[in-house]
């Protein structure tokens, strides 16, 4: 068995516990390392999918690094398991391929983030503590385009009727900026482009998460994809 004793309690103002699952001993090791280095706090490991939700489900971590191939269960279906338990939690799925029909399969599995296994180590320890505050990511490699190639050939869903429905407690702003976090904007970006603070853009997606019962941006791409709010080759 590959996962750690448990944990013992975080102090105040700690950083995010997290869950590091992958079936290659050396990118375990390597990872915890860097975490660990930067003030992360690593409470286990896993070697495979049906060890990552039995330790998610022991651990309660903040975050979760899941390898999406892995043997016995691999990481998306793992993603959707942990998720199903721990809605709070945060998961952020590796890959050594940048392959398209990954993104939005991981995105739609519930997963905050997608990264490249040859992250830099500054830009992973960024990436957990980013997924953690809520907000979302895609390693820099992997574009919008590629999200909206595989949003425009993934399997319609059935839930656009409904999904219409629910848009409909939203204000013309708020489906304005859910439209623009749809083409990928950051709320820097989404400030520029409506000519509003930074401080008032994050008020509006805040509020766009607690009508749509959102968890986070990757959420949100995936929702306004699926209403055609946003199309595959929006500008």
């Amino acid at each position: 068995m590959t996962g750690q004793p448990g944990p013992a309690p975080a102090a105040a103002g700690a950083g995010p516990r997290v869950l590091i699952a992958d079936d290659q001993e050396l990118v375990r090791t390597g990872f915890r390392l860097i975490l660990t280095a930067r003030g992360i706090q690593v409470v286990g490991v896993a070697a495979d999918g049906v060890e990552a939700v039995s330790e998610a489900r022991r651990l309660r971590p903040d975050v979760v690094l899941l390898d999406i191939r892995m043997p016995r269960m691999d990481g998306l279906e793992a993603a959707r398991r942990i998720l199903a338990e721990s809605p709070d939690c945060r998961v952020i799925m590796l890959t050594t391929f940048d392959l398209d029909q990954y993104v939005y399969a991981a995105l739609s599995a519930g997963a905050s983030g997608f990264l490249l296994k040859d992250v830099t180590p500054e830009h992973l320890a960024a990436a957990v503590r980013l997924v953690d505050t809520g907000d979302a990511l895609l390693a820099p490699s992997i574009t919008r385009r590629l999200v909206e190639r595989c949003a425009a050939t993934a399997p319609r869903t059935g839930r656009v009727p409904a999904a219409h429905r629910e848009l409909e407690v939203l204000t013309p702003r708020e489906r304005e900026v859910l439209t623009l976090m749809g083409q990928g904007l950051s709320n820097a970006e989404l400030a520029r482009e409506l000519t509003l603070s930074e401080a008032t853009v994050k008020t509006h997606v805040a509020r766009i998460f607690a009508k749509l019962t959102l968890r986070d941006r990757a959420q949100a791409v995936v929702l306004a994809y699926e209403t055609g709010l946003v199309r595959p080759g929006t500008p």
